[in-house]
């Protein structure tokens, strides 16, 4: 079978990668083109465009690379028609998936979609699109089911792909603390890792805040792990004035080895609790695309950790209450409370459990695979 694969950034390009491989074993005569990024060009060997180059966020990016966008459609859209692919599977990132999907809409056609956009949260009316457009959606959060259900759209739940990638991490050669402090220069001091988003508009609002907590915790090794898209000249104001420490591609090391993070809400919640780290979630935006999104965001926590528990299980800073006062205190409660830091990891392996175990990206890829060769009737 031919798929055609579209991610819009980092998190879709890792789990976009996982279901690349999975689709190879079970369909060893697949062939890929995909949109995606460093993870999925190294499975698929086939990279039409790198998300860096066509992923923007917030109101005023969209607005200002419209012309951009229209040409990025209009690209996927002839690309798909010469490819001519058995399967278009679309992966999160829904401004653009869903109007792909609306574009390339043929019957000969199956479309995918892998990582459900978050239509619980805000704008329901896409609820109908995806209806029209998708002929199955495979969910990673367990509530998904139940959403969907009432609006009739029968959806397969097949659990979290990052139980996958964090198995595989665990399973490999494990390089040693003294190691990785010592391949990054570090002072051997305990860490606390600051992972502040994906994106240069949210780096410029999370981490001048979070570097800030360096002169307040002297006995920490603040470390900040960059973003695969992210150039290094973003942080190299911090790295300077705080002495920060920086890794790439490194992450799940970080975390392992970290006592603490500070985290933009994001995928990177959810790694931390599986790596059991105490962990603050600190989001700030800009005031128009706050208030923008406040009025239309319809649940009680931003983060994917307390969205799933239903449960205030990390402390979520969001705007204002994201100030220097309120991190240092809970930093501090993080680090010196043991009780408050054993309570979140409790909460933290009862969340693994609700996350339906591993092999995630295999359940995917069977589902796609049987509905194709009609297996699954």
């Amino acid at each position: 079978m031919k798929y055609y694969i579209i991610a819009g950034e980092a998190s879709g390009d890792l789990h976009g990668s996982n279901l690349i491989l999975a689709l190879k074993e079970v369909d060893p005569k697949a062939e890929f083109r995909v949109w995606g990024g460093d993870k999925m060009e190294a499975a698929s060997r086939n990279l039409v465009m790198h998300y860096r180059k066509h992923a923007f966020m917030g109101l005023f990016p969209v607005l200002w690379n419209l012309r951009t966008i229209q040409k990025n459609f209009k690209l996927v859209e002839n690309d798909l028609h010469n490819y001519k692919p058995d399967a278009l599977i679309l992966i999160d990132y829904s401004g653009f998936n869903l109007r792909v999907a609306k574009r390339v809409k043929t019957p000969g056609l199956k479309i995918y979609y892998y990582i459900s956009p978050q239509v619980w949260a805000w704008r329901k009316s896409r609820v109908h699109v995806i209806k029209s457009v998708v002929d199955k959606l495979f969910s990673i959060l367990p509530f998904e089911k139940e959403f969907y259900k009432q609006f009739d759209f029968d959806v397969e739940y097949v659990g979290h792909p990052l139980l996958d990638a964090i198995q595989e991490f665990n399973s490999g050669n494990q390089l040693p603390e003294k190691e990785f402090h010592n391949l990054h220069k570090l002072s051997g001091k305990p860490i606390i890792a600051l992972l502040p988003g994906s994106r240069n508009q949210e780096i410029k609002a999370q981490l001048p805040i979070m570097a800030m907590m360096s002169t307040k915790f002297r006995d920490y090794e603040f470390v900040i792990a960059a973003a695969p898209s992210i150039n290094e000249e973003m942080y190299e104001p911090y790295l300077r004035k705080y002495e920060l420490k920086l890794v790439r591609n490194q992450t799940y090391e970080l975390l392992k080895f970290s006592e603490a993070a500070l985290v933009t809400s994001g995928t990177a919640t959810l790694e931390a609790a599986l790596f059991k780290i105490p962990q603050v979630v600190c989001y700030r935006a800009g005031a128009v695309s706050y208030f923008i999104v406040k009025h239309l965001v319809n649940v009680s926590y931003i983060s994917i950790v307390n969205l799933i528990m239903d449960d205030s299980v990390i402390k979520e800073l969001i705007q204002k209450e994201m100030n220097p006062g309120n991190v240092e205190k809970e930093l501090n409660l993080l680090l010196y409370e043991s009780s408050y830091r054993k309570k979140m990891i409790h909460k933290y392996e009862e969340l693994e459990k609700k996350l339906g175990g591993v092999g995630a990206s295999r359940r995917a890829a069977k589902g796609m695979f049987d509905d194709l060769t009609g297996n699954n009737k």
